[in-house]
């Protein structure tokens, strides 16, 4: 299956990447994405991983729409995601909460 970002890969997205796997800490992502991006844009990036955690634990459609304020089309593209997409947000969840554990 070929991911929608592969139609975007180039030099310019690979810069992007590898910036971001330069970042050494949480306080210089936040110095990082500050520069980089709007508040509104890091809040629905950080909106859909909860989403996606949500949905991992079993929470329904309308408790994730009260506590994290996403839209229902949102809520069920994170979901496709999570069935058919790449298995990203069960990588990068499962390794942030298994180093907490």
């Amino acid at each position: 299956m070929m991911m929608q970002i592969d139609k975007l890969r180039g030099k310019e997205l690979d810069q992007l990447f590898k910036a971001i796997l330069s970042l050494k800490d949480v306080e210089e992502c936040y110095r990082f994405f500050d520069d980089l991006t709007t508040v509104n844009e890091i809040q629905s990036l950080a909106q859909r991983l909860e989403v996606a955690r949500m949905l991992r634990e079993g929470s329904t459609y309308h408790k994730i729409e009260d506590e994290t304020g996403a839209s229902t089309a949102t809520i069920s593209r994170v979901k496709r995601c999570l069935n058919y997409g790449n298995d990203a947000y069960e990588m990068v969840l499962d390794r942030i909460y298994q180093n907490k554990r």
